[in-house]
């Protein structure tokens, strides 16, 4: 499983696309500066966004194996993050459908 930085977007594996956000085609996404913290659950999910103001975002499917994206380029720039390509630490915990990327 793996979470990289690739020309402004987020990349998720195939693998944990599949353990976070299941068959979900937007996830709600919400960024923390302080803690250099990106947050996010799919749609479905009702809890998430009641506890945090997130957006909607689309998650595209990039390859054959369903590896999935979605834009940071706003986030990037409202917060003046590196925007360089580079693998990212995450973390998930198995049967919760939240990813936490840290960038």
């Amino acid at each position: 499983m793996e979470v990289k930085l690739k020309s402004q977007h987020l990349w998720i594996s195939a693998e944990l696309v599949t353990a976070v956000f299941g068959e979900a085609t937007h996830a709600h996404v919400v960024y923390y500066p302080a803690q250099h913290s990106l947050l996010m659950a799919p749609k479905g999910d009702e809890i998430f966004p009641s506890l945090h103001k997130t957006a909607l975002q689309m998650l595209k499917v990039r390859n054959l194996q369903g590896d999935k994206t979605l834009s940071l380029q706003e986030i990037i720039i409202d917060h003046d993050i590196d925007d360089t390509d580079r693998d990212l630490p995450f973390t998930h915990q198995p049967g919760m459908p939240l990813l936490q990327v840290h960038l």
